[in-house]
């Protein structure tokens, strides 16, 4: 079997001497055949490129844009999964990170970076593909702010899916007009689709059903922030952060230096800031995303917003459970966007991208009710997202905050922070700026502008209850059969209920009568679930 492998010929002397005459012509000539054959074996037998691998190759991508799935070319998928993998070491602590923030006493003009140029503004935010909402609405109150993007500022090509309720969140909060939420609609759709493993389905409305652009969306708002007096520094890394008593000091990587009284930092996930403040440990849980936006679909006219079509299954050594949410895509009638997506801890036999999408290629035909031979793939979507129980993150230094994705505020069972930045952006525009006017700028008074929310502690537990564990003595089925009792039960309880929950807001009432409602319905489940959410290898929820 040459398989995976390449069958070398050694030609090397025994004991440093030849066995045969080097200028004997037969050894000559069984030499160049040798050679011949090993270099032939080892073309025949290189690595087959995988499906994964040669469709995303196929595809013309553009340039790649800041923010959660904005590079879809085959390269940046392995560093992403080269990202996954480190953290998924047996080490718990990962490499030491960055010092990236630190603090001096006195103030910033004894500094030695007071000779130099400073451009001075009263906030600094740092990530600006979601970053952008929180400055352009601090702006808007009369702040002088700067941007700081390592990119190109502007939005992704695929698709955000948000309902019309969220994104009404941005008019309020001073971002958007009215007028500018159609302009951004790329496509609207109803109804929307729950269901688990062929145990019925639970059809609602208007939830994530808007596919916003976010090139347009960022656009707008880009012209606004601007048109108020805003700076973007685009293409411009942060190098280091200086507390002072008096201002924070930013210098970057390409040599600007600006002091702010506040610095934001929306890096999302992997904020350099974050890794030091978290001392780089390795998250609690990982949501694995894969997916594809893909023309061809005849039946394009409603959405899932979760639907698992199989039980537990087995990638690699790992245990998965598999979910899908499906939405029409604004570029074609034809055109849809399917997400698969799991929940792991993660470890060395976690799963890799790459492995998720064979198995998405195998598996999505048969969810969609398509053939893949008709389909023609747009881009490939992927990502990851990490998320920890410690969450939100408090404040660490005076006069940072960390905001977003950066901040953990969104839901552990989610994927993407933008609707939850709308959920929250009011609350914190209208916070920092009391903060920033009343000099409110130590780590505590900043802390509670990110406090303890007990709906995130109740989302954790059913992100262990949708994580697949190995040798957990549950049933395959028990996760969609949890599921399933649960939506019944909460549709049982009415929309006020039931919405909440598939728009990522738990809320203790509902819960605590969906629970009482599941325990009532079917009590036998009650050991299962013991078994899966506390006994996950990974102590307590």
């Amino acid at each position: 079997m040459l398989s995976g492998t390449t069958m070398m010929v050694s030609l090397r002397p025994f004991n440093g001497v030849s066995p045969y005459p080097s200028k004997h012509p037969l050894v000559h000539r069984n030499r160049q055949t040798a050679l011949r054959g090993t270099i032939y074996m080892s073309a025949q037998t290189q690595a087959v490129p995988s499906r994964t691998q040669r469709i995303m190759e196929s595809i013309s991508v553009s340039g790649e844009v800041g923010g959660a799935g904005g590079a879809y070319s085959y390269n940046a998928l392995k560093r992403l999964d080269g990202i996954w993998s480190s953290i998924c070491s047996t080490q718990t602590v990962q490499q030491a990170p960055q010092q990236v923030v630190s603090s001096f006493p006195g103030v910033s003009s004894r500094s030695v970076l007071a000779e130099k140029q400073v451009d001075k503004c009263d906030v600094v935010v740092c990530g600006g593909t979601l970053g952008i909402f929180i400055a352009t609405a601090l702006i808007a109150k009369g702040l002088k702010v700067c941007i700081v993007e390592r990119n190109i500022l502007k939005g992704r090509e695929q698709e955000w899916n948000i309902s019309r309720k969220e994104l009404m969140e941005l008019v309020e909060a001073g971002i958007l007009d009215e007028d500018d939420i159609e302009e951004v609609t790329a496509v609207s759709f109803n109804p929307n689709r729950c269901g688990f493993e062929n145990k019925g389905e639970i059809w609602v409305e208007d939830i994530l059903n808007l596919g916003v652009s976010p090139v347009k969306l960022i656009e707008i708002v880009k012209k606004r922030f601007v048109s108020f007096g805003g700076v973007i520094f685009e293409g411009c890394s942060v190098s280091s952060i200086s507390i002072y008593n008096d201002a924070a000091i930013l210098q970057l990587a390409e040599g600007n230096i600006l002091s702010s009284r506040l610095i934001i930092d929306a890096m999302g996930n992997f904020s350099p800031v974050v890794k030091q403040i978290r001392g780089g440990r390795k998250p609690d849980g990982v949501c694995l995303v894969v997916g594809s936006c893909a023309r061809g679909f005849k039946e394009n006219s409603t959405s899932d917003v979760i639907y698992s079509s199989s039980s537990v299954k087995k990638v690699g050594n790992a245990e998965v459970q598999y979910f899908w949410e499906a939405f029409p895509a604004g570029s074609g009638p034809l055109d849809r966007t399917t997400y698969m997506f799991t929940y792991v801890n993660p470890q060395p036999t976690s799963p890799k991208l790459e492995e998720l999408l064979e198995d998405y290629w195998d598996l999505m035909p048969k969810y969609q009710g398509v053939s893949m031979d008709s389909l023609e793939i747009l881009r490939v979507i992927y990502g990851i997202f990490p998320t920890y129980r410690d969450s939100p993150l408090p404040a660490a230094f005076n006069r940072v905050l960390q905001f977003g994705d950066a901040s953990g505020i969104q839901s552990p069972v989610s994927f993407g922070g933008f609707g939850s930045l709308t959920r929250h952006l009011g609350r914190l525009s209208n916070g920092i700026y009391e903060a920033i006017d009343g000099d409110f700028l130590d780590s505590y008074s900043l802390s509670l502008l990110n406090p303890y929310m007990p709906n995130l502690s109740a989302s954790w537990l059913f992100q262990r209850a949708m994580s697949a564990k190995k040798q957990s003595n549950v049933p395959l089925d028990f996760i969609n059969e949890l599921l399933d009792i649960n939506f019944k039960s909460m549709q049982r309880l009415g929309d006020p209920v039931l919405r909440p929950f598939l728009q990522d807001v738990i809320q203790f009432g509902p819960l605590a009568k969906t629970l009482g409602l599941v325990m009532l319905t079917k009590p036998q489940i009650l050991p299962s679930i013991f078994k899966q959410v506390i006994n996950n290898g990974r102590g307590t929820p």
